[in-house]
């Protein structure tokens, strides 16, 4: 593996188990995606309102096998052409992380290729290049996500800085909140967009928390707006509460994230992370980017979420800087962007 080479023709076949969706991708040349398999256990866990990680550890357990068997045939290719695994190393539920980073090694032994154990907060960096590969550096990267927001500058591969994050409850984690006061459903992001298109926006003014200060963002004071004001109001509709919030949400992201790209002069403002695939910060941050003269580029819906070939593309351009990984790497739930998993 020493003189193992990394060019366009090289194919990664990865694992992604960081929470509750087990996912395998295999991916050619950083960009090329030959397939993608995602078994999602929302059904598993809209019982409990939210993700047990017990129950979602064992859960990978059980699909792992047939889902990274279909990826394989769905490419397809034979394991012969599969020259790396990689798995997500962190962050994430420790037992999750573990099923499929001791899977993805498993198979390193046995094909006898290079293993790279990939950062998930990194790999969502990689949604957009993945249907973009043109998009140019530097980039300012909205990453947002039921436990992550953050602000990124992308300089080049591998390169970033944190320009801005929530300081206290992630905007996905918001709205799962939120649903859940409301009583509107599982997971709480798609059921809150649904819900606020029936909705007016205009009709409640709920509080854009630290809009002028800095680029930071703060999202639990919304949500305790919102119960406020429900329990003060219990005659308004769901709907409208649920629009005026979400564009509270979107119009907070949206001005941090252009004034970031402004500060850093980036070139161009992609989402990532699964509030991305939100239909009102996706067509309120293309009409506000594009006026301040950003492109925006959009991950397709597949490509926000918890996803296996966003792990693969990150895991080629690791391979491509750093080589292969030893197999002593381990799983990392409290893993940073930017920090590689050794």
């Amino acid at each position: 593996m020493s003189s193992f080479q990394v060019n366009e023709s090289t194919v990664v076949l990865a694992i992604e188990t960081s929470c509750d969706e087990t996912a395998a991708a295999v991916v050619m040349g950083g960009n090329d995606v030959l397939s993608s398999v995602v078994s999602s256990q929302i059904d598993i866990h809209a019982r409990f309102g939210g993700v047990v990680p017990e129950v979602a550890s064992r859960a990978h357990l059980e699909a792992i096998v047939p889902v990274v068997r279909q990826a394989i045939s769905d490419a397809g290719i034979l394991p012969g052409r599969i020259d790396a695994v990689a798995a997500t190393a962190g962050p994430g539920l420790i037992g999750a992380l573990l099923v499929g980073v001791s899977a993805a090694k498993s198979l390193s032994l046995v094909w006898d290729v290079p293993f790279i154990g990939v950062n998930h907060l990194e790999a969502h960096l990689y949604a957009g290049l993945l249907d973009d590969p043109t998009l140019q550096f530097p980039l300012v990267v909205l990453l947002v996500s039921g436990g992550h927001t953050m602000i990124v500058e992308m300089r080049g591969h591998g390169d970033y800085t944190v320009l801005g994050r929530t300081i206290d409850d992630a905007a996905g984690e918001a709205y799962d909140k939120v649903a859940r006061f409301l009583d509107v459903g599982y997971p709480g992001g798609p059921a809150i967009d649904a819900l606020a298109s029936q909705g007016d926006a205009t009709s409640i003014e709920f509080p854009r928390a630290m809009m002028h200060d800095g680029l930071n963002v703060s999202f639990s004071g919304l949500k305790t707006s919102v119960i406020n004001y429900v329990r003060k109001n219990p005659d308004a509709a769901n709907a409208d509460v649920a629009a005026s919030f979400q564009e509270a949400v979107v119009d907070v992201l949206c001005a941090k994230t252009i004034k970031a790209a402004q500060q850093v002069g980036a070139r161009g403002i992609v989402l990532g992370g699964g509030v991305s695939a939100n239909s009102l910060l996706r067509s309120t941050m293309t009409t506000r980017g594009e006026q301040a003269g950003f492109s925006v580029a959009l991950p397709s819906r597949a490509m926000c979420t918890d996803n296996a070939a966003m792990i693969a593309s990150a895991a080629w351009y690791r391979l491509l800087s750093d080589g292969p990984m030893d197999l002593s790497c381990g799983a990392y739930p409290n893993l940073k962007l930017a920090e590689v998993p050794r």
